[in-house]
């Protein structure tokens, strides 16, 4: 069982650590051809704190670093609507044109049928790959300041060869004072394969993951990120999918010692089409939402995020695993309704699809 912080020792419920990028949306069009982008802000880690925040009203707050110029400061701005406390944030000298330091870009195309969604980062020598270990006053912030449950991933830690021992050192000083650590995969094969690929991957997750309380991940995660196989991932199957990945999960709690393990279940039939699950390990017992086959996605950027926010709302609020299950997965399915990587759902709305409610018009 998962022994949250109280709230009133705390000054924040969640603290996350990675990148915060601007995301430029070519809309109905396709990247190459379009002539005009909307921008929003994004990132893996950022969008589990922005989806605590904003959907189920936590106190949230950003560990990142930003270049000093109009960027970042667009960045800061799209942030604050977003209501992400920003006081952690390290603010680097820009050196004019980008030679030393600059901020992330991120330009994703949806996708419709089978035309896969695409993504084309421009993410190098940015402000937060470059934070090194002593930068953070962790003990500071997790004795003095209080937090309850601290997010981060596999997205922050490919970013160069000092983000992992960041992460380290975060998730560390965040065991030692009680604070539950949570840690998304999200295996990214652009991120890894300049660095090592799938085996520098594995070693730096597996390094960090006893000190996860949390791990999440998909199936391509668990298997490149951590090296256990879900047999028939690569076929199109449906039916036996959870028996499969129970026994992985079954495999990976024998070697690490989580007290949750949590997966999304999907089924990719068309860009715009995707059958949409997920269980959860927890108490020693296996607990799962009701499957949502043929869902339909307008932008699926986020979900696994999203899925994130929803499943730690369960843990926090006390409801307990098989609701969290349930959140996770109904605020991913509302999450890819809407374009860009962050939630604009709210509670009630993912309380109503949790109860099996339709989409017929409210007024």
């Amino acid at each position: 069982m998962l022994h949250v912080r109280p709230e009133k020792e705390c000054r924040w419920d969640i603290v996350s650590l990675g990148e915060v990028m601007l995301r430029f949306d070519p809309r109905d069009r396709r990247i190459a051809t379009t002539r005009s982008f909307d921008v929003s802000e994004g990132g893996g880690e950022y969008n589990v704190a922005r989806g605590l925040k904003r959907c189920f009203g936590y106190r949230a707050a950003i560990v990142t670093a930003l270049a000093d110029n109009p960027v970042g400061r667009l960045l800061e701005d799209l942030m604050y609507q977003g209501g992400v406390d920003q006081s952690l944030v390290q603010w680097v000298e820009y050196d004019g044109v980008g030679r030393s330091v600059r901020n992330g870009l991120n330009f994703t195309e949806r996708g419709f049928g089978v035309r896969a969604a695409l993504g084309c980062s421009d993410r190098g020598h940015t402000a937060i790959a470059q934070l090194r270990p002593g930068t953070i006053d962790w003990d500071d912030l997790f004795c003095r300041s209080g937090v309850r449950w601290l997010h981060t991933g596999g997205i922050f830690c490919a970013l160069s060869e000092s983000a992992p021992e960041v992460a380290m050192e975060a998730m560390a000083s965040a065991k030692r004072h009680g604070v539950i650590v949570s840690y998304d995969l999200n295996y990214r094969d652009s991120l890894w394969k300049a660095v090592g690929g799938k085996e520098k991957a594995q070693a730096v997750n597996r390094s960090l993951a006893p000190y996860v309380d949390v791990m999440l991940g998909n199936e391509e995660d668990f298997s490149a990120a951590l090296g256990f196989a879900v047999q028939g991932v690569d076929e199109d199957i449906s039916g036996f999918e959870v028996a499969n990945f129970q026994a992985m999960i079954h495999e990976v709690i024998l070697e690490f010692p989580f007290q949750v393990v949590a997966t999304t279940l999907r089924v990719a039939k068309t860009a715009s089409r995707n059958d949409w699950g997920a269980i959860c390990y927890a108490d020693g017992e296996f607990y799962s939402a009701a499957s949502r086959p043929d869902l339909e996605i307008y932008d699926r950027v986020g979900g696994g995020d999203s899925f994130a926010s929803g499943l730690i709302h369960g843990f926090l609020s006390g409801n307990g695993p098989q609701y969290a299950v349930e959140c996770g997965a109904a605020h991913g399915a509302l999450a890819m309704t809407t374009p860009g990587d962050t939630t604009m759902a709210t509670l009630s709305e993912v309380e109503r699809v949790m109860k099996g409610r339709t989409a017929r018009v409210l007024r």
